[in-house]
């Protein structure tokens, strides 16, 4: 069975709203959620980013939902301090937490002043950042002397079994390069041919664990207003990596993305006031093999979406 979850956009909600979201969430029958963890949003549209990790501790306090984040170790952060992230919400609460991590983006990375590495350089440097967050999560004492810097560091407070580790994915080629070290692999929507390949590079290497789907999704009782909060909102996370990755400030995002249609935004965002359009395009994602769904309305107000799709969407997947 496919678990359905929400997904929980730091960029665009304010911490104590958004968590007022997941405890509806889960009295509305999602069984999970994730969230992001940016230092800035897409837009200026959007105006928020908190900080994940301490909003993690709430929302887990919170609710029974499990949760997950998207994290890129190596540049904002340094890897032992998000084994140490890790170990604690993994102690607190047991077999409930998971952390996909990544070689980030720019937008987020720049504010270390340090320069932005060619992909292969982050790559490498994720690569070592796992190796030493698994390391530590081990109960081993660490210290490296590569792209990343650690010195005989150790965790004192572990949980009994780590939390997993998973691959984040948007090509073929990084599903199957995650498949050497992650526990599992999460990806975004895109079209059923590239999430079928995506699932048989990352198998086919060998991954193991879940795979995992984050779907952009727009809903309101009018296609007009579901349109509008998909241009309004997502317009500036249309593009395709490099792009994505190298862009600097939330300024450039929005003047890259002025001149955006609404049907650019529809190849992105699943654009909809059509509740049996939305479950159809779910179960084509559950049918090609996905573990676990989450949903991400794009829009600001989750309550409408929260309570239709609770009611009326979830009961038809399930």
């Amino acid at each position: 069975m496919t678990e359905y979850g929400i997904h929980a956009s730091h960029e665009q909600i304010p911490p104590a709203e958004l968590l007022a979201a997941m405890v509806a969430a889960e009295r509305a029958g999602f069984d999970a959620a994730m969230c992001s963890d940016h230092f800035s949003p897409w837009s200026s549209r959007q105006g928020e980013s908190a900080f994940a990790w301490s909003w993690l501790g709430a929302a887990l306090q919170a609710t029974n939902l499990s949760f997950g984040v998207v994290n890129a170790p190596g540049q904002r952060y340094h890897p032992a301090i998000i084994a140490q992230a890790i170990g604690t919400l993994g102690a607190m609460y047991p077999g409930r937490f998971w952390a996909a991590l990544g070689s980030g983006e720019y937008s987020n990375e720049h504010i270390t002043g340090e320069p932005w590495p060619r992909k292969d350089v982050r790559e490498a440097r994720l690569l070592e950042s796992v190796e030493v967050i698994r390391g530590l999560l081990a109960g081993e004492e660490v210290t490296r002397d590569g792209l990343v810097k650690v010195d005989r560091a150790r965790l004192w407070t572990r949980p009994e079994t780590a939390p997993p580790l998973i691959g984040a994915a948007v090509s073929t080629k990084t599903a199957a390069w995650c498949a050497r070290w992650a526990d599992g692999l999460v990806t975004v929507n895109a079209p059923e041919d590239h999430l079928r390949a995506m699932i048989e590079q990352y198998r086919g290497a060998g991954g193991r664990g879940p795979v995992c789907l984050q779907v952009h999704l727009s809903w309101a009782p009018t296609q007009h207003e579901a349109e509008a909060i998909a241009h309004d909102q997502w317009r500036s996370n249309i593009f395709a990596p490099p792009v994505c990755w190298d862009l600097e400030t939330v300024e450039h995002f929005d003047v890259v993305s002025e001149d955006v249609t609404v049907e650019q935004v529809g190849k992105v965002v699943n654009i909809s006031a059509d509740l049996e359009e939305h479950i159809e395009k779910l179960r084509g994602y559950a049918a090609l093999g996905f573990d676990r769904i989450y949903l991400h309305h794009v829009g600001q107000d989750l309550t409408p979406f929260i309570e239709t799709f609770g009611a009326k969407v979830l009961p038809a997947l399930r």
